[in-house]
Order: C-alpha cells, then sequence, then structure tokens
C-alpha cells in the first residue's frame, strides 16, 4: 500500500460510523478507537479498521467529486481498478484503454488498441502486477496487453461471430479469463495455450479455448449473452446475463456439457408469476451482474427496463404467490364491532373491527417511523411512505402493521414489480399474525392485479370462511364483483391468442427444459427502485462497501444513485453526466468511486465535501427525478429496444 493511499485511507477516522456484519450487530462504532487498537494489535484490527472505513454512512453523506480524469475522445464504456486500488483502468469508443492514478490525478500509461470498433470491457488479469490488461469490444475482437513492453498485444482472439459485450477474471486464475459475446456464448480463454481463431471453413469452431457455453442452444437462436461474473470466492460458479430477465448461475465444472443440468436462475417473482411456454419477444435485459466480495453468496442484477436486484444465492427459493398461514380461529367478530378506515385509491378496502385496531404497540421510535410514513401516505407522497415503513422494518422486522402500510403504498404507486412487492409484504404480515384481515384482504387484491384471479377468488373465500363476519363487507364484496369480471374477461381469451407489439408478432416456444428452468427461477432478497436503464445496454450495478452496506447504479438521467443496501432506500443522488451515466465502480478498499458515461471523461468521488450540506453535485428533488425515471420505463418495449440497439453504439 502507498503512502498516499494509507494517508488518505486515515484521513476520516475520527468520525463515528455503523457496523454491518449482521442486522443484529448494527451499533455505533468509533473509527479512532479502531486505529487505536490497529496500532496495539496489528494486522487483524486493520483490516477490521479497513472494512468498517469503506463505506461508512458518514463518509456516505459527504461524498462528492474530487477530481475529473480527462483525455479520452470518446463514451468511455467501462472502468475496472487494480485488486489493490492503485491504478484504473478506462476503455472508450475511441478505442484505447487509459490507465490512471486517481491519487495524483495523472494518466499513467495510454494503450493503443487493435481495437475497430467501441471497447466495453477491460480487466486486469491477477497476479501479474497490474501489468496485464484484456479487452474486447464491438468488432467481436478480444486483446490481452502487456504494458510493460510497450504494451504489446500478447495474444487476440475473435472467436466470437458478434460484438464482445464483458470480459471476467477469477483471482485465483492469473492465466484465464472468460468472454461473454452477443452470439450467444461464453469463452474460457487460457493464454498458455497455443490457438487458432475462426476464420476458414476448415476450422469453423474456436480451437483458443473452450466454448463453455452456447445460449443460442440452450434458449433460441437469437440470445445473446450480455454480461458474465466469476464468483471470487468459489471461482467454479459463472453468473450469465442474457437477453431476457433471468440471471443464470452455472458450474462451470460440468461445462461443456448439458447445460440445463448445472444451472440456477433467478428472477423477481412478477416475471415468474404467469410463465407459459409459449412467450413473447422479451424487452427486458440482464444489463449486469455481479457477485458481493464479503462471503460470495449474493448476487447483484441490474434489469434493462426494470430495477436492480438483489439475490441470496443459497437462501433464496420460488416466489411464493397463494400460500395462508395455519389459522386458529377466535369467537365470531360481529358486524356492530366494524368500523371504517381510508379506502384504497381504486377500490373499497374492507372494513376491520376495532378488536383488529387494537395491535400490539411499536416501539416508541418505530411509532414515530411509521406515523411519519402515514402522513406521507395521506399526502400521497409514496416514494417517502415507503422509505419510511422500509426503515421502521430494518429495525423492527417484527411490526405486521408495518408490512402492510408498505404493500398500501407499494400498490398506490404501481411501479414495475410493485404489486408482487406488496405481495410479498402481505404475506410477511400474514406469517406474523394470521389473523390479521386487512392483510389477507389486501393479498387477495394484490393476486388479482396480478391476473391471478382463480387465487384471488380462493384467497377471498377463505377470508370469509375464517371470518364469516366479513361475507357482506362492502369491500369484500366489490372485491368479489372485480374477480368474476376478471373471470369472464380471461375466459374470453385464448391462451394462444398473440399479442401485438409494435414491430408485430414475435413466439418464443421454450423447451422443455427452459421452461422448467424458468418456471423454477428464485426469487429477489431485496430491490432497488429509482434510477432508469433503458437507453444503453452496459448500465452497471455494484456493491460499496465490504459487507454490502449500499448499491450504487447510473442512470439514463445522467445520475448515479447510491441506496441503503438493507432498506432499499436512496441515500443520494449526484449529477455526474451530461447525458448517461453506465459505469459506477467503486474502489476495493476505501471510501471512493469512479463514474463515467456518454461524457469522455472519468470522475472521481471522495468523502472530500466539507459537510453534508456542502455537496453541489447533489441532486436535492429525487422524488421527481425518480418519478420521471418511471414514466421513461412505461415507454413502448419497442421503442425501448430501438434506443438500446442504436443510441450511442452501446
Amino acid at each position: 500500500m502507498s503512502s498516499d493511499e494509507l494517508s488518505w485511507r486515515t484521513k476520516y477516522s475520527s468520525s463515528r460510523y455503523q457496523r454491518h456484519e449482521s442486522a443484529e450487530q448494527r451499533t455505533p462504532l468509533n473509527a479512532s478507537s479502531l486505529h487505536w487498537q490497529r496500532q496495539q494489535f496489528g494486522s487483524d484490527v486493520d483490516e477490521q479498521l479497513r472494512r468498517r472505513l469503506h463505506a461508512s454512512p458518514a463518509y456516505i453523506d459527504r461524498l462528492e467529486q474530487e477530481t475529473v480524469l480527462a483525455g479520452h475522445e470518446g463514451c468511455v464504456n467501462c472502468l475496472e481498478w487494480t485488486s489493490d486500488g492503485l491504478l484504473l483502468a478506462s476503455g472508450s469508443d475511441d478505442y484505447k484503454v487509459m490507465i490512471w492514478d486517481p491519487f495524483r490525478k495523472q494518466r499513467v500509461h495510454t494503450i493503443n488498441t487493435k481495437h475497430l470498433g467501441n471497447i466495453f470491457s477491460v480487466k486486469f488479469l491477477p497476479r501479474h502486477n497490474n501489468n496485464i490488461v484484456a479487452t474486447c469490444g464491438a468488432d467481436k475482437y478480444i486483446y490481452v496487453h502487456d504494458i510493460n513492453h510497450g504494451n504489446e498485444t500478447i495474444f487476440s482472439c475473435n472467436c466470437h461471430t458478434m460484438r464482445a459485450k464483458r470480459l471476467a477474471t477469477a483471482p485465483d486464475s492469473p492465466h484465464i479469463f472468460w468472454s461473454a459475446g452477443e452470439d450467444g456464448t461464453i469463452l474460457q480463454l487460457d493464454m498458455r495455450e497455443a490457438h487458432r481463431c475462426r476464420g476458414s471453413d476448415e476450422q469453423p469452431q474456436s480451437t483458443c479455448g473452450v466454448r463453455l457455453l452456447s445460449l443460442c442452444t440452450q434458449v433460441e437462436s437469437t440470445t445473446e449473452a450480455k454480461c458474465l461474473a466469476i464468483n471470487p470466492r468459489r471461482t467454479e460458479y459463472l453468473a450469465v446475463g442474457a437477453t431476457d430477465p433471468y440471471a443464470r448461475v452455472f458450474d462451470r465444472r460440468m461445462l461443456p456439457g448439458e447445460a440445463s443440468s448445472c444451472v440456477s436462475y433467478y428472477a423477481p417473482g412478477q416475471i415468474v408469476k404467469n410463465i407459459s411456454r409459449n412467450i413473447v419477444h422479451e424487452s427486458r435485459t440482464v444489463t449486469y451482474l455481479t457477485f458481493n466480495s464479503y462471503n460470495s453468496t449474493e448476487l447483484l442484477v441490474n434489469m434493462g427496463c426494470e430495477h436492480i436486484y438483489r439475490y441470496d444465492i443459497h437462501n433464496a427459493t420460488a416466489p411464493i404467490f397463494y400460500d395462508l398461514p395455519e389459522y386458529t380461529a377466535t369467537p365470531t367478530q360481529t358486524e356492530a364491532e366494524q368500523q371504517d378506515e381510508h379506502t384504497e385509491s381504486k377500490s373499497p378496502e374492507v372494513r376491520t373491527s376495532k378488536k383488529e385496531l387494537k395491535r400490539r404497540p411499536l416501539p416508541t421510535s418505530i411509532e414515530q417511523h411509521k406515523k411519519q410514513g402515514n402522513e406521507h401516505l395521506e399526502n400521497g407522497k409514496l416514494l417517502a411512505a415507503i422509505d419510511a415503513y422500509s426503515a421502521a422494518l430494518a429495525e423492527y422486522p417484527q411490526g405486521e402493521v408495518l408490512y402492510l402500510n408498505r404493500a398500501t403504498a407499494l400498490m398506490r404507486r404501481g411501479w414495475f414489480g410493485d404489486i408482487y412487492a406488496a405481495l410479498r409484504d402481505c404475506h410477511e404480515a400474514l406469517r406474523l399474525d394470521p389473523t390479521y384481515v386487512k392483510a389477507h384482504f389486501r393479498l387477495a387484491r394484490a393476486l388479482l392485479e396480478l391476473h391471478r384471479p382463480q387465487e384471488a377468488h380462493k384467497c377471498l373465500q377463505e377470508l370469509i370462511q375464517r371470518f364469516p363476519s366479513f361475507a357482506n363487507n362492502h369491500g369484500v364484496l366489490m372485491l368479489h364483483k372485480d374477480i368474476h369480471e376478471s373471470h369472464e374477461t380471461a375466459g374470453h381469451m385464448s391462451d394462444h391468442e398473440p399479442v401485438m407489439i409494435e414491430n408485430g408478432f414475435r413466439y418464443l416456444r421454450l423447451t422443455d427444459d427452459e421452461y422448467a428452468l424458468r418456471r423454477a427461477a428464485k426469487d429477489y432478497k431485496q430491490r432497488y427502485v429509482g434510477h432508469c436503464n433503458i437507453t444503453t445496454d452496459i448500465k452497471e450495478a455494484n456493491y460499496l462497501g465490504f459487507y454490502g452496506e449500499f448499491i450504487v447504479a447510473g442512470s439514463d438521467d445522467g445520475n448515479f444513485y447510491i441506496w441503503e443496501g438493507e432498506t432499499g432506500k436512496i441515500r443520494a443522488v449526484y449529477r455526474a453526466d451530461s447525458a448517461i451515466v453506465n459505469c459506477v465502480q467503486s474502489h476495493p478498499n476505501i471510501c471512493m468511486l469512479a463514474t463515467s458515461g456518454i461524457d469522455h471523461d472519468i470522475k472521481i468521488w471522495s468523502p472530500c465535501a466539507p459537510s453534508a450540506a456542502e455537496r453541489p453535485n447533489i441532486i436535492v428533488d429525487v422524488a421527481r427525478y425518480v418519478e420521471d425515471n418511471q414514466e421513461k420505463m412505461r415507454t413502448d418495449p419497442f421503442e425501448a429496444n430501438t434506443r438500446n440497439a442504436y443510441c450511442f453504439n452501446n
């Protein structure tokens, strides 16, 4: 570690911050105390100090633009820190790779690559003293460069038949790396092996590496691979994103071979909810995915035309739509006990009893969060209401009323995935209290709005059976009517009726294996809403902090977003590009970010603001940007795909 970096790292060591080893261990911790322990007890405490300082909330709240690294003559499409964090590499539409020392704010190398198309990915190969750099681009080529020998090209491959979009490396493999191409193939390349590339009729297949996987044969002939990642702790696991909303994790020890036998699929429940064998061309695309660095048990996925999702790859389960907990009957409540509460904006609400309204009290601090959320809800500030309830649940996950109130706000807001997120909250509320009538009622409403009328009907009938006094409740009767009308509408539609999209009809008939894998796709742990990802297909999302305390991603509005990892709340939004931010890469060791996009430069961000109030690039009116972004994502999918294909050549 350089003395400059060490000095920078300890510069802010007197601030207070929170621990993030687990939800149960979130207590204030004094950084200066840790620094003293480091002097007394050595490297173990030094490592603990480094990890705590990586994403201290006090630092996050003072992030600002520290410097601008200028030199490229085109959009900067990819960034990569070295593992020690001393250098930063950037790749651009100008076919150049530049190596920067951000601490001295200067460029230290320029690689004039042989690429004849936009560079989409740049990687330092591990264990080579930051001297070996691999690139891939729109010209289908992959090159490896040795900086120490005049930027010599020491390896090349043109086995992809379409654009090469992403590269991946593994910390235990200094000579092997992987590539994903829009031809649907994943290649494993070993620089130690003699090779020949495609290019002749006699040699149609690649011999410069192993063709691990072809999505074209597994899914359909036009499926493209957009991104990939290697699990840094279990490097046998390979995650792949394609031109559909499913993140796939393969065991590469079993590849090449029968891919369907060594893969797990991950997708949010609203995607899986009504899957059939015949599907219309999908507009949603996985533009980026990455494993967390702490224990590599999570996968973070940025989905084009949708949101960012965080999956627990070991504990994730398939989505649950209708599964009521066991219920022990209590004395029947009479109609005389009922009283009205506020109604849903679109449909009548079930009336609840005074007995139910007298729920167990919340802790005082949590009650304040709830009160704040209720005020926002009544005033139509749905984003703020959801944030307030989420903050309360992060501290007090036993609050069933908090889940129900958040479900109310989500269903009123109605952004992509909100109804399904509300359904999840209803399940949590009922798990905590199976007698919660309002949660039961709203679950039935959510099932209906998710176009599952049969399950909605079953849920409503179960509510009446369990709580007979609600059989003639106005809200229940109106919901029953809506379900009946939905059944009639569905009865007039053929299961195979074409769905019109702007450029005509296009059906994909899933194979048995693919259909089974999609049906078994596992659900998300947390989602992050607010940014816009429809214009380019290289937009990233990354963890900020060793323990994933925060999530960062760029957006089509020229900003980058920081979310709290646990609550999903937007912590800050910064203006970082005149048009679009595609890349947001966090430093591996300290609180520092590098961003890039359509502009021809790279911005470096650090906790250099004098105070939280003195941040000139921070966005104040976050709600306006977020709402505008959601409106953009409601644009016709064909128009979104057109932008993906033609805007900025990305």
